[in-house]
């Protein structure tokens, strides 16, 4: 499933590039490291307790005048789930999803120091561990191996070309769906709410010019 995934961004990667290179586009690489703060809606637990890892790859692609504009392509190791730590082990409750994840996102810079951005992730499900409470949940169908979410994306420059980024990402789809059973029996769909804060470096992407003031005699 890892080698599939990774053929598959390879392939959409160079549909990409080869014709935008054809046409003298400049192309700009990235490298983020970061953490994930999250948590899953629908477990009966609120927090963003559970910390994960958020790191891989990715390209810019500028465009527009004064090229203010950009699309963002990645390829990440993503961490998510839940975690609560009850007083017994039948309240503890700890989930841990492993992803590779394709974000697509389209940037607006502002002066070369702040961008915003919006997208979409397609994530593939690559390793999963857990222990569900027994006091308070039952799983009833199985866990989705895949998570399209959602993306809203803020980054400020720091340094250079090294960027603070801050994003939201939430699951447009379920991962599963689980019986609630205390302190009332309900049905609920459960989803990945996702903070990430990292750090990403472009690696070519040009530095500001520092402007010296003019004073009058």
């Amino acid at each position: 499933m890892k080698r599939w995934f990774i053929v598959l961004f390879v392939i959409f990667t160079t549909g990409i590039l080869f014709p935008l290179m054809a046409d003298g586009q400049r192309i700009l690489g990235q490298l983020s490291v970061g953490m994930n703060l999250t948590q899953v809606d629908g477990d009966e637990y609120y927090g963003f307790h559970k910390v994960g890892l958020n790191v891989g790859p990715g390209i810019l692609i500028p465009f527009g005048k004064n090229k203010k504009w950009a699309v963002g392509m990645e390829l990440l190791y993503s961490q998510k789930g839940s975690h609560h730590k009850g007083n017994t082990d039948s309240t503890t409750f700890d989930l841990k999803y492993d992803y590779l994840e394709i974000p697509v996102l389209v940037h607006f810079t502002d002066k070369k120091v702040i961008s915003g951005g919006l997208g979409f992730a397609y994530g593939q499900l690559i390793n999963h561990q857990g222990t569900d409470s027994t006091f308070s949940q039952y799983p009833i169908t199985a866990l989705s191996n895949r998570d399209v979410s959602v993306i809203a994306d803020l980054q400020i420059r720091l340094w250079n070309r090294l960027w603070a980024d801050v994003r939201y990402q939430y699951s447009m789809v379920r991962l599963r769906e689980v019986q609630i059973v205390y302190p009332t029996k309900e049905t609920r769909n459960q989803f990945n709410n996702v903070i990430t804060i990292r750090l990403t470096w472009v690696f070519n992407q040009e530095i500001p010019k520092r402007t010296k003031k003019v004073t009058e005699d």
